[in-house]
């Protein structure tokens, strides 16, 4: 809780989830070693037990966010908080997460009120295949005549290496997805049952020295990682061995001396303190993330609030949810819990399906509209106001914006419903073609030039072309290597570089290129001030090529980058539908860097043009957040696809005055 209300005071603090994970796996398997499961009653009895611990808080706290995300929070959220609602009801948000996080065009969507439920998800994943393969384990040694003792820790050391080893091994090439794969963090939940299954074999192994040294030494590395751990951390893989390793060297130590930390955990406000962890980690993170919706920035008053207010609800919550419904139905049976499973389940996830449906229905409703805004010819609709003259046009009112903001967040090109990107790591070279014209186009680069395919399409149907997409998710098609968080992908971006300048420049195969970049990760070994320069060397060799074999190329210069100062367009305006000039920014404000502009005008070759479309986007040295009644940005550096189309007509007169030598 500290590390998300005070990230920079404590950058590994993300290390308690794996302290979590031990604990809760030495808890378990504490259990079941004591009463391993022998028939079909006993497994319904240790999860009906689960359930009573662990569903009754967790489903409150998620009909209570979903009702406060729906009070509170920008419609522009609303759809996103309900799928990961859905998916934290059902306890696979952890998958949820790992998918949209290896997702980069996916990953720009704001933190929801309900992710930390991916850690409950992958503890309750372990629940149920745990007693399983204990009860598997314990028969083998009784059917064998071995000791099921020995079997218990050769089959709990399996299941440790197999998930390590994953763990790096994913860890390494696909983080994202390492950080929340049950697959890649079960051996943690494991190290928990190993030193379980050690202390009741080998209670008084350690000496009392070695027990006060061992409960320092890891009290010490639990700290070491909360500290020195940070985002830049490769983690899990083989570095959660240090908070992992050092949690079970404290529970297996038990040392109760003056002089060991025992003086630090057992004083009654700890004991306290961890009676309440539960509740305290469903209720803390959809504070942090909603109150911002109410008071603004966090501040240290804010985050102090917080902080109070997560330990009053978690007190009460202990007392009038989990300690009712953990000690009270324990004489009703199994069968009542499996009930309450059920209908609570099916509860959240109904709840959590309105609102989603809810923002289709919107989204529906805002293409529609778009649609027949665009056909229209309305002169002061999207970028047709800026040349019309936007002192012209009526003033952008949020009431008749197209889309409305909760749809301008999936106002995207074809290109994302049609599965044209190279996704990380970059193994698919996936292909798309959209029209069926004479001219061969091809549109090439990462989401900055996807973004501009709508309105390419536009000027397809009036310029007899046919368009094929190169597109990759992140990843710049250039000469150089980029710094990725794993090695793969940095080479497999390179990799599908060379391989678009190989397609599209045989011969007789593509009469122009279009182009446009966004640069979003440094050159491998350089900083950010250094990769400007790198990164517009590597483009001038890169549209060389281009230029050799003889094509005409189009760079759009990337338009200004909202996401300095604003995360999120649409959710900027639904925060602020009054005042939409703190959605606004300057020329400056917004500025990123555009290596490959850089590169094409350094380069001055005839055949090789630029086309800047900044007049559509600022106007008057202000950039807005919308413009004749468009929404320009579906979050905080793509255009939407509506205000794109209403481009097109003034990108084609670009793209016809251009002298190509």
């Amino acid at each position: 809780m500290i590390y998300h209300l005070w990230p920079k005071r404590l950058t590994g603090g993300f290390i308690g989830v794996d302290v979590f994970f031990v604990i809760s796996g030495f808890l378990i398997t504490s259990h079941l070693l004591r009463h391993p499961p022998r028939k079909a009653s006993d497994f319904i009895a240790f999860w009906a037990r689960r359930i009573r611990r662990l569903l009754p808080a967790s489903l409150l706290v998620l009909v209570v966010t979903l009702l406060g995300t729906r009070l509170v929070a920008p419609e522009t959220l609303w759809s996103n908080v309900g799928k990961q609602v859905i998916a934290a009801a059902l306890y696979a948000e952890n998958w949820a997460l790992g998918i949209t996080n290896v997702d980069y065009l996916a990953a720009d969507n704001a933190p929801t009120p309900v992710q930390h439920y991916w850690s409950l998800s992958v503890e309750e994943q372990f629940y149920v295949f745990w007693p399983l393969a204990i009860a598997f384990l314990w028969w083998l040694g009784i059917r064998w005549k071995k000791n099921s003792f020995m079997l218990l820790g050769w089959g709990i050391a399996a299941i440790i290496l197999t998930s390590l080893t994953y763990s790096i091994y994913s860890t390494i090439t696909n983080p994202g997805w390492a950080y929340f794969a049950t697959t890649a963090r079960v051996w943690e939940l494991a190290i928990g049952g190993a030193t379980a299954l050690f202390v009741m074999r080998y209670p008084n192994v350690f000496g009392l020295r070695a027990r006060i040294f061992m409960a320092w030494a890891g009290i010490f590395g639990i700290l070491a990682a909360a500290i020195l751990f940070d985002e830049a951390t490769p983690f899990p893989g083989i570095l959660a061995m240090i908070p992992v390793i050092s949690t079970a060297a404290v529970i297996a130590a038990a040392s109760t001396h003056n002089l060991s930390p025992h003086l630090l955990l057992s004083p009654k406000p700890m004991q306290f303190l961890g009676g309440i962890s539960f509740s305290v980690y469903l209720w803390h993170w959809p504070i942090i993330i909603l109150m911002p919706y109410v008071s603004g920035t966090l501040g240290w008053l804010d985050k102090t609030a917080a902080l109070l207010l997560t330990l009053l609800l978690a007190t009460l919550t202990k007392a009038f949810v989990e300690d009712r419904f953990r000690l009270g139905g324990t004489k009703s049976g199994s069968l009542p819990a499996f009930k309450f499973a059920a209908i609570g389940m099916a509860i959240v996830v109904a709840a959590g399906s309105a609102i989603v449906v809810e923002s289709e229905v919107q989204t529906r409703v805002a293409q529609d509209r778009a649609t027949a805004a665009l056909s229209s010819n309305d002169v002061c609709f999207g970028a047709a106001a800026v040349v019309h003259g936007i002192e012209k046009c009526p003033t952008v009112q949020i009431s008749s914006l197209i889309p409305q903001p909760a749809a301008a967040a999936t106002d995207k090109s074809d290109a994302y419903a049609d599965g044209c990107w190279s996704s990380q790591p970059y193994t698919d070279k996936p292909i798309c073609t959209y029209g069926s014209g004479k001219k061969r186009v091809a549109l090439v680069g990462n989401s900055h030039a996807g973004q501009w395919l709508p309105a390419l399409q536009e000027i397809a149907d009036t310029q007899d072309w046919t368009i094929d997409t190169y597109l990759i998710d992140r990843c710049n098609p250039t000469t150089t290597m980029l710094q990725f968080d794993a090695t793969i992908k940095a080479e497999n971006c390179l990799a599908y570089g060379k391989w678009v300048l190989e397609k599209t420049s045989a011969p007789n195969t593509y009469d122009m290129i279009v182009t446009s970049e966004r640069q979003s990760l440094p050159v491998v070994g350089a900083s950010w001030k250094q990769t400007e320069s790198l990164a517009k060397a590597a483009y001038v060799d890169y549209l060389t090529e281009w230029e050799n074999a003889g094509l005409n190329v189009a760079v759009i210069k990337d338009p200004p980058y909202p996401g300095n100062s604003v995360p999120s367009i649409p959710d900027c305006i639904a925060t602020n539908p009054d005042k939409l000039d703190r959605c606004s920014g300057t020329p400056e404000e917004w500025r990123w860097m555009d290596p490959l502009t850089d590169a094409a005008m350094e380069l001055g070759s005839p055949t090789v043009k630029v086309v800047d479309l900044d007049e559509f986007f600022c106007i008057e040295g202000q950039c807005l957040p919308a413009i004749g009644s468009v929404i320009t940005y579906f979050d905080g550096s793509h255009v939407t696809a509506t205000y794109a189309r209403s481009i097109a007509p003034f990108l084609e007169r670009k793209l016809e005055l251009i002298d190509w030598g």
